[in-house]
């Protein structure tokens, strides 16, 4: 998989499947949508019209089902007939499992994506999930030859014209970010310290003509970053806050991004145990997914200011490591006494938030963490976690996960609640809760909102993807389409306004989804 190169194509054209194997993917109903005249060049000889359409009738999807066509050279596969309200339609989870189980092997090798225009751009995001490129396994690094996948969407249904060069773009750079994303989340921290990391933000500035804003190790500490600096300062790899930055001309507001980026997590001095802290190098997943969405969103145009804020730091045990019981002054003035150095992911993006609303004049701010492991118990691997000022963020927030693939799901926000958990003698605050059963996820994403203040009249996102950014021991790229969706509709790019939840109109299955909404606030 590491060496694989993903091509999006309108037309993938004709092949004999030993000359290039294949594998057709789609909901039945969808499949049974596309005609022989279609298909028939991508399977002919080996496959019949009559093998082709018993092949069809004999997939029973529960939830899925795939079916061989002819040896190991062509495979049709079924994703679940239908899914729930809280499911994207696009099953984009079963998608990703099916291009790994189901694509025959090879160096050249065609998927066959069938599905309607709404569902076009989270299936090529979920494609792109079962191609990682990190590997150091001796023998992939001996193949020097590159394996070609190429993806044609097959679009059914009303709107079922084939897709122009520009939105083809838009999918290629969606998949580089997804691919990226996962890349950097994968590789360890030998490979990527703060510096790799900073490197990675150059090249992305570099090819976009951005020259990034670097703030690093003790510069932290004399500007007041007292969060990141705090956390980081132990690492032989010094701290960073490294901002990119896109203001067009017409820009109506300002946007930014921040990223936790956590490049390896020991727990610092609350050290992790043996069984917790290996894989603790993803730790950087929300900067990782920030830097990828990014590079592709600039790319595809976008009408309004953006910053990306990647909050870097390594969470190391030494000599001058956060002690529990130090008091660190954060970069919004207020105070906080550390009574847990593993709640070290709040504090830097603390410090990111506030850079975005003080130095960068921000309307709206998201932050992006794997911040807590509360996080896969209240919303599970699948459902990112989001808390948000705004209920309209919140509606939104789901919807974009719907529309990308990349699932959300709102979390409590009542800070009137849930901040007295902070409470400290010493300081302002304390940086980890009392009880940790109640509403830890809610709490941690608290304390970020709260060196905003809770009456900033701002918009203010946490999205936390704790478990949704791996699945099993590989990275998922999981963020990069969502925050592609969510901000759609500032796109120059028409495939990004269609997925976006704000500003455009809603189909049918939005229209449900908003109904649904207004069910779970009634109930």
């Amino acid at each position: 998989m590491a060496n694989v190169v993903l091509e999006f194509k309108a037309s993938a054209g004709d092949s004999e499947p030993q000359s290039r194997p294949v594998l057709i993917i789609g909901q039945q109903s969808n499949l049974q949508k596309v005609s022989w005249s279609q298909i028939k060049g991508k399977l002919l000889p080996v496959v019949s019209k009559e093998i082709w359409q018993a092949a069809l009738s004999g997939l029973t999807p529960n939830p899925t089902d795939s079916c061989p066509l002819y040896l190991n050279h062509a495979a049709v596969a079924a994703l679940p007939p239908r899914v729930s309200r809280h499911n994207s339609q696009s099953s984009a989870n079963f998608v990703s499992h099916l291009v790994r189980s189901s694509l025959p092997g090879g160096n050249n090798r065609c998927i066959v994506m069938v599905c309607e225009r709404s569902d076009v751009f989270a299936s090529s995001c979920a494609i792109a999930r079962a191609f990682p490129i990190f590997s150091r396994r001796t023998t992939s690094s001996r193949r020097a030859e590159k394996k070609h996948v190429t993806v044609e969407i097959m679009i059914v249904g009303e709107e079922n014209s084939a897709l122009d060069v520009g939105q083809l773009e838009c999918l290629a750079n969606a998949a580089h970010g997804v691919r990226m994303a996962a890349r950097i989340v994968d590789t360890p921290c030998n490979e990527m310290n703060t510096d790799h990391f900073l490197d990675e933000i150059k090249a992305v500035g570099a090819e976009l003509g951005i020259t990034p804003v670097i703030i690093r190790g003790e510069e932290l500490k004399h500007r007041g970053f007292g969060g990141i600096y705090g956390v980081g300062r132990a690492a032989e790899h010094p701290p960073a806050l490294a901002v990119l930055s896109h203001t067009p001309v017409g820009a109506t507001q300002t946007i930014a991004w921040v990223g936790k980026g956590i490049v390896y997590d020991t727990g610092g001095l609350s050290i992790k145990g043996k069984t917790s802290m290996p894989g603790m190098k993803r730790d950087c997943g929300g900067a990782a997914a920030i830097l990828g969405a990014y590079r592709a969103t600039i790319k595809q145009g976008f009408k309004d200011n953006l910053h990306a804020v990647f909050c870097l730091a390594e969470n190391a045990v030494g000599p001058t490591a956060t002690r529990p019981d130090d008091i660190h002054t954060l970069y919004s003035g207020k105070t906080v006494e550390i009574n847990n150095t593993d709640a070290e992911g709040r504090l830097v993006l603390a410090d990111g938030v506030v850079y975005a609303r003080k130095d960068l004049s921000a309307d709206i701010i998201l932050d992006m963490a794997t911040l807590t492991g509360a996080q896969g118990i209240s919303t599970g691997k699948y459902h990112a976690a989001v808390m948000t000022n705004s209920e309209k963020w919140e509606v939104a927030c789901v919807r974009a996960g719907r529309s990308s693939g990349d699932l959300a799901h709102p979390l409590v926000y009542c800070p009137e609640l849930h901040f007295s958990e902070f409470t400290s003698a010493m300081a302002d605050m304390k940086n980890s809760v009392a009880d940790r059963e109640n509403a830890q996820s809610s709490c941690a994403g608290l304390f970020i909102g709260s060196h905003l203040g809770f009456d900033w009249p701002g918009v203010w996102v946490h999205v936390d993807i704790a478990s949704p950014v791996h699945a099993g021991e590989r990275a998922t790229g999981f963020g990069v389409a969502l925050l592609m969706a969510l901000f759609g509709q500032a796109s120059d790019d028409s495939m990004l306004n269609q997925v976006s939840p704000l500003g455009a109109a809603t189909n049918t299955s939005e229209d449900k989804m908003e109904r649904d909404c207004k069910r779970r606030r009634l109930v």
